[in-house]
């Protein structure tokens, strides 16, 4: 007969190897969501009407062209691009501050000529350790039309201490234009995968076969040697039409793209697709709504750390003139 100790031991035994035979598909990555959302407990709620970024208190849109906004780990710097003045030339990468997230944004300050040129710089987009930041320019040295560079700093903290950008070079750029980076580092792999966009003629040459559409969506994952390897189509999240620059969830379960594609609300929209883990395709992406998009251009999207939080751009009635930024959350439901 057991005496009591060792009756609970052998029932704490059963029941330890019944979790460790439990099957994978009750895994956290493997779960359902009705919004894709693996990254911590719970779900999202659906996404708030946009508001212009202005009306929280901040003056960071102008008259003319504010677009592509991109947001710190934190939240308290803002990068995007703009053609105002006094400017260095063309678009121009600018930056605001804010003290915290509850503060609203400070006045915007261009990063200066060693990363703005006198010719277009767009698309700003920052490592996840924020000592990377890649943009697009069609500024000399490059392989023709618009190519993605990258420039890098030492103090994170300091968004005036990037250093002169460098070309990614043939691996990614061609002559054709490739535009709006992503840069994605997967936890679940070990891998870090750069997403862009491209109008290349030909296609991804290396893998996945022939374009899609007018812009597509691409990969190319960062190699032992510190370059980029072969150019991949995204097949599931390419279109016949134009689909341009990404947003992509820090567990990479999410992603959120910009396209002009049937079933949107006007022009450009933002859509959104999932995926169970980083190893499994997209699913079909699905547009944002009604609540989201207008009948306007709405484009660029830039997702906070956290999730909750879309900057973008749109030139929908109500804003200062030419593209806004504009801002649409949502909340971590319990």
């Amino acid at each position: 007969m057991f005496k009591r100790s060792e009756f609970i031991l052998a029932v704490l035994v059963t029941l330890l190897s019944g979790l460790l035979l439990m099957p994978r598909s009750f895994s956290r990555a493997a779960q359902p969501s009705t919004t894709g959302d693996s990254d911590g407990p719970g779900a999202f709620s659906s996404w708030s009407a946009p508001v212009n970024i202005d009306t929280l208190g901040s003056t960071v849109n102008s008259p003319i062209i504010d677009q592509h906004p991109a947001v710190s780990r934190k939240g308290l710097s803002l990068y995007f691009v703009s053609d105002r003045t006094p400017g260095v030339g063309g678009l121009d990468i600018w930056v605001c501050q804010r003290a915290s997230v509850n503060d609203p944004w400070g006045p915007p300050q261009n990063l200066g000529p060693v990363v703005n040129s006198s010719n277009t710089e767009n698309s700003p987009t920052l490592s996840p350790d924020e000592h990377l930041m890649f943009f697009v320019s069609n500024r000399p040295g490059g392989y023709g039309g618009n190519d993605i560079w990258v420039s890098r700093r030492h103090n994170r903290r300091d968004d005036f201490d990037w250093g002169p950008p460098v070309n990614l070079g043939a691996a990614i750029n061609t002559t054709a234009d490739e535009e709006g980076p992503t840069y994605f580092d997967d936890e679940e792999t070990g891998s870090t995968v750069l997403y862009f966009t491209s109008n290349r003629p030909w296609g991804a040459a290396d893998c996945n076969g022939p374009k899609v559409g007018d812009f597509d969506i691409y990969t190319s994952t960062l190699q032992d040697d510190e370059t980029f390897g072969p150019v991949c189509l995204v097949p599931e999240l390419s279109s016949p039409l134009r689909d341009t620059r990404t947003a992509i969830r820090r567990d990479g379960l999410e992603i959120f793209i910009t396209s002009n594609r049937a079933g949107g609300q006007g022009l450009l929209d933002l859509w959104m697709a999932t995926r169970g883990s980083t190893s499994e395709p997209w699913s079909t992406p699905v547009n944002l709504g009604s609540t989201v998009n207008s009948a306007s251009n709405d484009g660029a999207p830039a997702l906070s750390f956290d999730g909750t939080t879309i900057y973008f751009y749109s030139n929908r009635p109500g804003g200062l003139g030419g593209n806004d930024l504009q801002v649409t959350t949502r909340t971590r439901l319990p």
